[in-house]
């Protein structure tokens, strides 16, 4: 290995600049000289390519976003799209690439690894810490933590004007991320797309709350399961004694400086998806299990769908008492 690519693709999350700089940084370790790659997979096809030192990754650590940017590009499924990114490494005399991303970006590295067998490695960066193969995504801790925060001065107004608040947050696909807002920030409800709505159970959950004396209640609501405005609208036509408020997280949860945990995680992880690298370990997404640090084919992480623990909710139901 003689010269490394890095890449960050798909939806940004905190912690990727902290893993860009772990893995500059270690590659100069070891005389490797990096390139980083702008603006995803787009940037892979435009020949986007700059020279990183040690001093280009200085100062990023604490920052959010990914100093390489990112763009969503749609025509990396075509093969000869991709064909053409894999020959502008080939003219890059790139050795091998790390793609710092969430369960797409998993996929195109799949793809280059296994369509034109050239040495990748994938890094999982993700606020919904969805991805199989790994316990934790970069990115996940800090987005629990930015949601926990704006939750807890929601419950403020809630409480002080006895109302019930439906809070949006990520997670088209998984309701990982919502699960673990709720139960940490201490919710009467958390909906989820895993499992079905059921406005009636909502309903009559929010009236019993109300039996037992409880005036207020936080519902969170991950947005793959539906839309907290049309929430509000139709629980507040079957609660009309009730006063019913929604706010959508949305894009702050992407933001913000990057947690103790999150740092940590990226910068284990840059370190070793270089080394691996160097080690001839192609096609694997690094992640942890419990305190270890596992690799992973991407043909599973591809293929494979990690499961989430709706036992949970009986955590946040008992909970709400």
């Amino acid at each position: 290995m003689k010269r490394i690519g890095i890449v960050t693709t798909g939806g940004d999350a905190p912690g990727m600049n902290a893993a860009i700089r772990s893995a500059v940084r270690t590659a100069i370790f070891y005389n490797i000289e990096v390139i980083g790659i702008y603006d995803g997979f787009r940037g892979l096809y435009e020949k986007k390519f700059e020279k990183l030192t040690s001093r280009s990754v200085s100062g990023i650590i604490n920052q959010g976003g990914t100093i390489l940017k990112t763009k969503r590009f749609y025509e990396f499924k075509k093969r000869e799209i991709r064909e053409k990114c894999f020959e502008n490494l080939i003219e890059a005399k790139i050795d091998g690439l790390i793609v710092i991303g969430g369960d797409g970006s998993a996929k195109g590295a799949y793809l280059l690894y296994s369509e034109f067998n050239f040495p990748v490695v994938h890094v999982p960066a993700s606020i919904d810490n969805d991805i199989y193969g790994t316990d934790y995504t970069i990115g996940f801790d800090t987005a629990v933590n930015t949601a926990i925060d704006a939750i807890d001065k929601i419950r403020d107004t809630a409480t002080s004007h006895e109302r019930t608040f439906i809070i949006e947050v990520m997670g088209r696909e998984s309701g990982i991320l919502a699960l673990e807002i709720g139960i940490v920030c201490g919710a009467e409800i958390v909906i989820i797309p895993e499992v079905e709505m059921n406005i009636d159970k909502i309903v009559e959950e929010i009236k019993e709350e109300g039996e037992k004396g409880k005036k207020s209640c936080i519902i969170v609501l991950a947005e793959g399961a539906g839309k907290a405005e049309d929430l509000t609208k139709i629980l507040s036509e079957k609660l009309p004694d009730r006063e019913i408020r929604y706010t959508v997280l949305g894009y702050i949860q992407r933001g913000g400086k990057p947690t103790y945990l999150t740092r940590k995680l990226a910068t284990i992880f840059g370190h070793r998806a270089v080394e691996i690298l160097i080690e001839g370990k192609y096609g694997y997404m690094i992640g942890i299990k419990g305190e270890e640090i596992v690799y992973t084919p991407l043909s599973e992480v591809v293929n494979k769908t990690k499961s989430i623990k709706v036992e949970y909710l009986n955590i946040v139901k008992k909970m709400a008492i």
